[in-house]
């Protein structure tokens, strides 16, 4: 039955999740483009439809209200039905497309890999638009899959989240990174590793430990955190001219052996593999272009300038969803 009388449509309930996000109405302006008079005059329209504060101010932040926080979750899966009910019929032409990806991925990967995919989508999509998100303790990447702020995460965590969809990019040996004249550039014993001084990175997650601490936990061992950097990419730079060791996967540490006086070191502790794998909520599965780019993201790793020395799953899929990744080889 038709109501007239219908206060919402999705861009209030959009600002109302962003606002939810951000906790600030000049950000939540900037990431949905809008003004910050017009996000404020939608947050009084939705104080008025709920009746409520919905977000007050503490010093610098607005902290949600107890209504706001029942609010959220259902918010979430209204605006997920609603992309779905939005999306692109079954047809979907890269060479036309002008749809905006948004792609959630740390710092641990090494730069060429996203030159790939980037050079693959100007040759394939060029109307298309690309958005990488970084990622932090602080930000709530499960959270943004599931409102649409996101569309894929990579990462490289031990256990994937359960609720979300995924599949396996490739698997990377895990080595350690030192100065070219660090007194174990030649072989590492086990003693001197774990004796060492470390760079080690912040955490990604808070809910997700890395595959290193994991295993070395495991093992009751442990290192010394020496220093610590809020990017991966910090740390090889770090290195040259001092005793430091940094642990991270092949790829990104002969990406940096290239440029820097460093040398990769085999670890001298069975580490297991490093697998690295794209994240994505079950609301875009069956999307058209969201397929497209998920497939993409899978053929991108086997470009051999990407992923000279990465080992690849035996399988294109995982148990998460069935799906191939197969896509025409990278220019």
């Amino acid at each position: 039955m038709a109501r007239p009388d219908d206060p919402f449509d999705s861009y209030l309930l959009r600002v109302f999740s962003m606002l939810m996000a951000e906790r600030s109405v000049s950000r939540t302006a900037a990431r949905l483009n809008q003004s910050q008079p017009a996000v404020s005059t939608a947050l009084k329209r939705l104080r008025e439809i709920f009746d409520d504060p919905l977000l007050v101010k503490d010093k610098s932040r607005m902290v949600p209200t107890e209504r706001a926080l029942q609010l959220e979750a259902s918010v979430r899966v209204v605006l997920g039905e609603i992309d779905v009910l939005l999306a692109p019929g079954t047809v979907f032409d890269p060479a036309s497309t002008r749809q905006h990806f948004r792609l959630g991925t740390p710092d641990y990967l090494a730069p060429p890999l996203m030159a790939a995919l980037v050079n693959y989508m100007r040759h394939t999509a060029p109307g298309a638009r690309l958005t990488l998100q970084p990622l932090g303790a602080d930000y709530d990447y499960e959270a943004a899959l599931a409102d649409g702020e996101l569309d894929v995460v990579i990462g490289n965590w031990p256990q994937p989240p359960e609720h979300l969809r995924s599949t396996l990019l490739f698997e990377d040996q895990i080595v350690c990174l030192v100065d070219r004249d660090h007194a174990c550039a030649g072989s590492m014993r086990a003693v001197d590793y774990l004796q060492g001084s470390h760079v080690v990175p912040l955490l990604y997650s808070v809910s997700q430990r890395g595959v290193v601490e994991m295993h070395l936990a495991a093992q009751r061992m442990s290192r010394t955190p020496t220093v610590t950097v809020p990017w991966f990419a910090m740390a090889p730079h770090l290195l040259p001219g001092t005793d430091l060791i940094f642990t991270t996967s092949r790829h990104f540490a002969e990406h940096f052996a290239a440029i820097l006086p460093l040398a990769v070191v085999p670890a001298p502790i069975e580490f297991p593999a490093m697998r690295f794998y794209q994240l994505w909520h079950g609301r875009t599965q069956q999307a058209p272009g969201h397929v497209w780019f998920r497939s993409l993201l899978s053929g991108v790793v086997r470009t051999a300038k990407a992923t000279q020395h990465v080992r690849l799953p035996r399988h294109a899929h995982l148990r998460h969803d069935g799906e191939r990744g197969d896509v025409p080889p990278t220019p």
